[in-house]
């Protein structure tokens, strides 16, 4: 359980950053996007979390959700070493904020082990219930990549499941779901990172749904494939749903479209564009794997976001939409995907992993690394308006 140390939940303004350039930062890219003018974001990152702050050196693998009470939730893994990559000591934390991000509160520790890693944050609002479902994933610190995917490690990766009844201020213990949706084959695994779903619609309106993604060797090479769990019982219980028929997919992203259907968009390990897929049954099969060429991606994470104002559905990609990992773009659908005609540039320089949650019939709230030298100096937040899509 949470500690008495990081339940202390005082109001904190935003730490407003102005990004100067170094003698080390990457050359910018030759073709980042719309320039200044209409659809273009400010010149400064507003972060939730900086690096070197609270014994951290660097805070990655942002995720954010609005509760139903109307806080928002800013989820990141707390890396003590940047050296260590996605292995080592990595804790999960949140802040909280009630006021749309004017202020945020301090820092809550949810999970802790040690020099374990424990990240992958894929938080879920229950509309039903109140509660805020999350799951994360553990591997020994010890491990890395490459001692995990190739099947040498100390141990594997572990998918954990935790909640809050409290509009996320306190949360429960972890609890392993790895027997009922990982494959014993399976090497790398990992949920999301980026927030999932309830369905509001057709037959199986209620469910959660997570997506997650995984690895396994086959005549001594690795494979990646995504796949989507979900809980038909507020959490208590996951399952597997279908995985991808393509590989070279890895990290995704999940969003319910107009007619019940879930789109799942992919980080892919092949070229510089997105592919997603369609599923018709609520995760339980997915349709073939298509590429979308219009959404060019430096093989990273992306995030969508489905929103209904006053019935009208609009979908939300963001990404660093370029071959390298810079220009933070939000594109804009009215039509399910089919075409992403409107676009807003919150960063042009370094940034990466993000997500994004409504906060009203106006405007959506995006968190996202960035910064001047590099991606990973903060986890950025901004609000959106609509109309500042063009």
């Amino acid at each position: 359980m949470t500690s008495l140390r990081n339940l202390l939940l005082l109001a904190l303004p935003l730490v407003w950053f102005s990004c100067k350039g170094s003698d080390n930062a990457p050359d910018p890219d030759p073709n980042p996007g719309p320039g200044p003018g209409p659809g273009t974001g400010p010149t400064t990152l507003s972060y939730i979390y900086a690096e070197g702050t609270y014994g951290y050196e660097v805070y990655r693998i942002p995720a954010i959700v609005r509760t139903k009470k109307g806080t928002l939730l800013a989820f990141a893994e707390a890396r003590k070493k940047k050296s260590n990559g996605d292995s080592g000591d990595i804790d999960m934390v949140v802040k909280r904020s009630e006021n749309n991000g004017q202020t945020w509160s301090y820092m809550t520790t949810i999970w802790d082990d040690g020099t374990n890693t424990c990240g992958n944050p894929v938080p879920i609002v229950d509309e039903e219930t109140g509660q805020i479902h999350l799951l994360m994933t553990w591997n020994n610190g010890a491990d890395t990549w490459g001692t995990l995917t190739g099947g040498t490690g100390k141990d594997t990766r572990r998918p954990y499941y935790t909640s809050s009844s409290d509009d996320g201020k306190t949360w429960s213990a972890p609890v392993e779901i790895t027997s009922s949706v990982k494959k014993a084959h399976w090497d790398w695994y990992a949920t999301g990172p980026v927030h999932g779903i309830q369905l509001k619609n057709g037959a199986k309106k209620g469910r959660l749904i997570a997506p997650c993604y995984y690895t396994y060797r086959l005549d001594g090479a690795r494979k990646d494939y995504s796949q989507l769990i979900y809980s038909d019982d507020h959490g208590q219980t996951w399952m597997k749903g279908d995985t991808t028929s393509l590989g070279q997919v890895g990290e995704c992203t999940v969003e319910e479209l107009k007619d019940g259907k879930i789109m799942v968009n992919f980080r892919t390990a092949a070229g510089s564009a997105r592919r997603y897929a369609i599923s018709s049954d609520g995760g339980e099969t997915l349709d073939a794997v298509k590429t979308d060429y219009t959404l060019t991606d430096p093989q990273c994470q992306g995030s969508l976001l489905s929103v209904t104002p006053a019935g009208q559905h609009m979908l939300f990609f963001a990404n660093a939409a370029s071959t390298e990992r810079v220009n933070m773009t939000v594109k804009m659908s009215t039509d399910e995907g089919k075409n992403w005609l409107k676009q807003y540039r919150a960063w042009s320089g370094p940034s990466a992993y993000s997500d994004m949650a409504q906060v009203s019939d106006t405007s959506i709230a995006l968190v996202f690394e960035g910064g001047q030298g590099r991606p990973y100096e903060g986890i950025a937040f901004e609000i959106i308006p609509f109309n500042k899509f063009r």
